[in-house]
């Protein structure tokens, strides 16, 4: 084991200043710097790692809906797609129409 002298009248440097402090009254940082009491600063907690947050997506034991064929005959339309007349239900399978006029120019 080695012997140190007490260091009562020691003085150090700050790492972070560089003015001269008594060795007894500095204090050692989170990052390792010796700096003194009035320069200290403590760990800002954002600096710690944060928790790994689990987010499960997927269900355990699911149940299908049994009338999956069934809802999905169904055709949901909105004006300008699909079925629009007034959020009604048709059975024209979404098909887009379009139709072209004729154009006359007269000069």
């Amino acid at each position: 084991m080695a012997n140190y002298a007490s260091g009562k009248d020691a003085y150090g440097v700050s790492d972070r200043s560089g003015f001269r402090y008594r060795l007894r009254d500095m204090k050692v940082e989170w990052n390792g710097l010796k700096v003194g009491y009035d320069e200290y600063e403590s760990k800002h907690p954002q600096l710690d790692p944060r928790r790994k947050v689990i987010d499960p997506q997927a269900l355990r034991d699911p149940r299908p809906d049994p009338t999956l064929t069934v809802s999905r005959t169904i055709q949901w339309g909105w004006n300008p797609v699909g079925l629009y007349d007034n959020g009604g239900l048709n059975t024209n399978d979404l098909v887009g129409t379009g139709a072209v006029g004729s154009v006359t120019v007269i000069t």
